[in-house]
């Protein structure tokens, strides 16, 4: 099959051939005919298997071939999308695939200021790809209005349900023109994604090809067990160790983005960060240098799981689990892609078991475990499966309770006398902590390390005085 054979018009064809695209999909090939018929779509894809262009390709011809020029603050295609990340990845696969056609695409999205966007928008554009909110700040102050939409894209619609945009999609859906054409792509298809297709779909054409929420079987994947505190040098280890140059590493928080990019940079990798609190420019900055080859190690927290487009990438791993299971299939999702080989490999501490069991059950599969020699974890990652169940090993039988003390009587101990009363001193908290393997000195600035709660101070003797002396 060929991307002639679907029905393309030759400026898009000649467009491919110059980005050396030589066969469709398999979703692009359910899809692109389905678009351009003009029929709603509910497309089930693993990300990397081609779905922007699956309904980039045919809305491009559609404009060409269909409506009236797009008016002042218009849009005539309007794809929301997640992130801002993923807004830039789709804005330039429109702009490449639509290369020599007079169209006009824009990218609206928050993080940036929202003039220049106001100001493009007074010539019209013909796509617009935003994410809800910034949408809708555009909208309440009449920047874009949305009775020229002929259709609408939902893209990775399970993550933005996961980013807490429900209320906004229920705005955008309410201004939204009753008679339009809506395609709907998610790599996950939860019963809130089913709710929200049943209500905006009309007879859509549904495409799946992958298991729901599977994972590609092209990704060796497997889990490391390690204690929270040493993931940071079992880290460091795995990379020198099996001579990782190239990889991109999710971690769950900001602070443990920086403390690891800070290490890699100290063992003289080329290393850049993107996480929720740089600046757009900056994040954008450090995935077009990765991309590059300028820096080699990509340190990332979830903001980076979707949209990003890597050629190449043969490595993913996850320092921290994700928290939504979902966002495992996501992050691995970025190696592996357009049929090539990648590895995926987490790092997983005692605390993650939950979080391990519901990956699996959502993959259909339990991750093999690969401990590393010398650093075996004291405390165990519970055995799970791939129903989602934490296996618990059973419970170890009490030990007998010892005989009672005899008021005044000396207790013996392995042959050591044991005083009564309130002399037996016991250690301070923090050596007990260190004993059992658990605490870290809170100067070490390691974010990964188990922290106990501070214990409560003892009550005050009623009466407000202390029982020190005067």
């Amino acid at each position: 099959m060929s991307f002639a054979s679907l029905g393309l018009i030759d400026p898009l064809l000649r467009n491919l051939q110059d980005l050396n695209y030589q066969t469709p999909t398999p979703v692009q090939a359910k899809a692109i005919p389905a678009v351009l018929s003009g029929k709603d779509v509910m497309g089930a894809a693993q990300t990397g298997t081609g779905k922007t262009a699956g309904f980039a390709l045919p809305l491009l011809q559609r404009l060409t071939q269909h409506g009236p020029a797009v008016s002042s603050n218009r849009a005539r295609v309007l794809v929301l999308v997640p992130t801002r990340e993923l807004a830039e990845q789709v804005l330039q696969s429109f702009m490449a695939y639509g290369k020599g056609l007079d169209l006009r695409f824009l990218a609206a999205y928050g993080g940036v200021s929202i003039n220049p966007q106001m100001m493009k928008l007074r010539k019209g554009v013909d796509v617009l790809v935003a994410t809800p909110g910034r949408l809708l700040d555009l909208n309440r102050q009449n920047a874009v209005q949305f009775d020229q939409v002929q259709t609408l894209v939902l893209d990775e619609a399970d993550r933005m349900l996961d980013l807490g945009f429900a209320r906004e999609l229920d705005a955008v859906f309410a201004a939204l023109p009753a008679q339009r054409q809506t395609l709907l792509f998610s790599a996950t298809f939860t019963d809130d994604i089913r709710a929200i297709a049943a209500t905006i779909l009309r007879g859509p054409v549904n495409i799946s090809v992958s298991p729901p929420n599977a994972t590609a079987s092209n990704i060796k994947q497997w889990v490391v067990p390690v204690d929270k505190r040493n993931k940071p040098e079992l880290f460091m280890h795995l990379v020198a160790e099996n001579n990782w140059e190239h990889a991109l590493v999710f971690v769950k928080t900001r602070n443990g983005v920086d403390y690891l990019a800070s290490m890699l940079d100290e063992a003289g990798y080329a290393v850049d960060t993107i996480h929720g609190d740089k600046p757009q420019p900056a994040r954008l900055r450090a995935l077009e240098r990765f991309k590059t080859g300028e820096v080699n190690m990509l340190v990332a927290t979830d903001v980076a799981a979707r949209g990003l487009d890597i050629d190449d990438l043969p490595l993913v791993i996850n320092v921290d689990l994700p928290i939504v299971a979902q966002d495992y299939v996501h992050r691995i999702g970025r190696t592996g892609r357009a049929g090539a080989s990648g590895v995926a490999v987490s790092l997983v501490c005692a605390d993650e078991a939950p979080q391990l069991a519901a990956i699996e059950a959502l993959i259909r599969q339990t991750l093999p475990r690969e401990e590393e020699p010398g650093f075996e974890a004291e405390h165990r990652v519970p055995q799970t499966s791939a129903t989602g169940q934490i296996i618990k090993k059973p419970k170890k039988p009490k030990k007998p309770k010892a005989p009672q003390a005899v008021p005044g009587a000396v207790q013996v101990l392995n042959n050591k006398p044991r005083p009564q009363g309130g002399e037996n001193k016991r250690k301070p908290a923090a050596q007990r902590a260190v004993a059992a393997g658990e605490g870290t000195s809170p100067s070490s600035g390691n974010p990964f390390s188990v922290r106990k709660p501070r214990s409560k101070p003892a009550s005050k003797p009623a009466g407000g005085r202390s029982k020190r002396g005067p």
